[in-house]
């Protein structure tokens, strides 16, 4: 959503590189340019000009002028007030001292109230709570059995009396969910409300009466991220009729303009809580406008990947395989390789993983392009092998790999490069866990590692300087050394040494017959 944004902003900033002073004129220049980025995402106006004037008084004030690098500390300047845009801290649920804590949705129809009050609840869920999901919209045809297959998906519990299609008081269901939830031991309630294609008072007065019956703990109004500015004005509509405390985000996996998400915080001054940023019921996390900025900006998101790796790997098994690799290379197997990948696929889509990474804003055409699917063919050709293959794959020849590639419907070719990278991958992950460091690269601080190994045949180890084989020629080198060295001493590096001066420094015979006749 944020791409046109990150690209004109990443051009803008690179014209400042490079600069040791920036005057007026670069000032008045980037902040134009950054203006109408704004305004190319759809970002409100009154959003845009306050952002403006503010990056303008900081990049003229003295932590640019006196900086050692202008560029970076504009840059720095952007990315504190995209933050404070955004909403500033991140804010946390509040939750009740007594139990159940009521959460409330509400927004307009086609926001993806249903699906988000499933991933909400999946999301309580793995903090260790046990939500409860309440149908109230009881007019959208097949809204409850909605939200019912998504309660299911998402592991959690329902409470849906009444069959909804405009039967059945909404109001009533609402404040009945609170006793059910008190008897079933659930600490939290989802209240999924009605939507509306558009503002109207009916609308407002049922929010506003199933408000009063729950009296909820946080109202979440949800919002489009793709409706652009209109997200603007329908929040500030609902501010003011029901009344919410936070914002939640959907769609923000789309391409629209995401002018929305930097407008809603500022001018309804109720941050940003939860973002909904895919079709699965984990695609949804909470809201930090520290990492929205930093992304924005291209500078990833290493938080948020670090987060997911947590989440998603076991803390053991990753301990027993660093122990497995430091062992040495031939313990890690295939199978371990394809645990490793299959641990990472739970983490979610890898182009969306590479775009958490730093510097990837660059390579933002092959990230969109990565075909998912080659993860799958990996795991069929492993999977098409037998359990000796795996372990040690140096059995594998012409024969084999026809009848894994066979087996898994991909080319010869595919299975041996596989088993190429499979080899190339094992010995780095192995000299990395013994602490070598990257394999070909210098030794470096915290790196460890040496010098890296040239391709070719290895040299060989030479012992000393070569010796004639004629005795007499031997002999009269071996006299010339003797010379050599008792004249000179022994000087580090080979030149001369032992405090005598240059002037004793006598080049060795093999030189001298190449100088001419006056100068030896």
């Amino acid at each position: 959503m944020f791409d046109t944004l990150s690209d004109r902003l990443a051009a803008t900033f690179k014209n400042l590189r490079g600069k040791g002073r920036l005057s007026e004129a670069d000032i008045d220049a980037t902040a134009r340019e950054i203006r109408i980025a704004l305004l190319e995402a759809d970002v409100a106006l009154p959003v845009v000009r306050a952002f403006i004037k503010q990056v303008k008084e900081r990049a003229a004030g003295s932590e640019v002028s006196k900086a050692l690098n202008p560029a970076q500390q504009v840059i720095k300047i952007v990315n504190e007030e995209l933050v404070g845009i955004l909403g500033g801290e991140t804010r946390q649920l509040r939750f009740a001292k007594k139990p159940p804590t009521v959460i409330m949705l509400a927004g307009l129809q086609g926001a993806g109230k249903t699906t988000l009050a499933g991933k909400l609840g999946r999301w309580l869920k793995n903090k260790g709570h046990t939500p409860l999901l309440v149908a109230c919209d009881l007019q959208r045809p097949n809204a409850v059995n909605q939200l019912s297959v998504v309660a299911e998906r998402a592991g959690v519990g329902i409470y849906a009396p009444e069959p909804g299609n405009g039967v059945g008081d909404p109001v009533r269901v609402a404040r009945d969910s609170i006793e059910y939830a008190s008897t079933k031991q659930h600490d939290v309630v989802v209240v999924d409300t009605a939507g509306r294609l558009g503002i109207d008072q009916e609308l407002m007065e049922q929010a506003a009466d199933i408000r009063d019956a729950v009296s909820p703990d946080e109202v979440l109004f949800v919002v489009d991220a793709m409706i652009g500015q209109d997200a603007v004005n329908t929040a500030e509509a609902f501010r003011d009729g029901v009344g919410f405390d936070g914002v939640v985000l959907s769609k923000l996996d789309g391409d629209a303009r995401g002018g929305a998400a930097l407008s809603i915080a500022q001018v309804t001054g109720r941050q940003i809580m939860f973002a909904s940023n895919g079709e699965k019921l984990d695609d949804f996390d909470a809201f930090h406008p520290d990492r929205m900025a930093s992304r924005i900006l291209g500078m990833g998101d290493v938080l948020s990947l670090i987060e997911k790796a947590e989440q998603t790997f076991d803390q053991q098994e990753a301990e027993k395989m660093a122990a497995k690799l430091a062992k040495g290379p031939k313990e890690f197997t295939l199978d371990d390789f394809l645990a490793q990948m299959e641990q990472v696929r739970k983490m979610g889509s890898i182009s969306k993983l590479l775009g958490m990474m730093p510097g990837m804003g660059q390579m933002k055409d092959q990230i969109n392009n990565l075909d998912e699917k080659d993860v799958d063919r990996t795991a069929a050709i492993i999977k098409s092998m037998t359990p000796g293959e795996r372990h040690e794959p140096t059995i594998i020849n012409g024969s084999r790999r026809a009848r894994i590639a066979a087996g898994s419907g991909v080319d010869v070719s595919a299975v041996k490069n596989l088993v190429e990278r499979f080899f190339e991958a094992r010995k780095m992950m192995s000299k990395m866990a013994q602490g070598g460091g990257m394999p070909g690269m210098p030794g470096m601080p915290g790196m460890g590692g040496g010098p890296g190994k040239k391709k070719g045949k290895p040299q060989k180890k030479v012992k000393g300087k070569r010796r004639s084989g004629n005795p007499m020629k031997r002999k009269e080198e071996e006299q010339a050394a003797a010379d050599r060295k008792a004249a000179s001493g022994s000087g580090a590096f080979g030149l001369p040494g032992g405090g005598e001066g240059p002037e004793s420094f006598e080049l060795p015979k093999e030189f001298r017959d190449m100088l001419p006749p006056d100068q030896k």
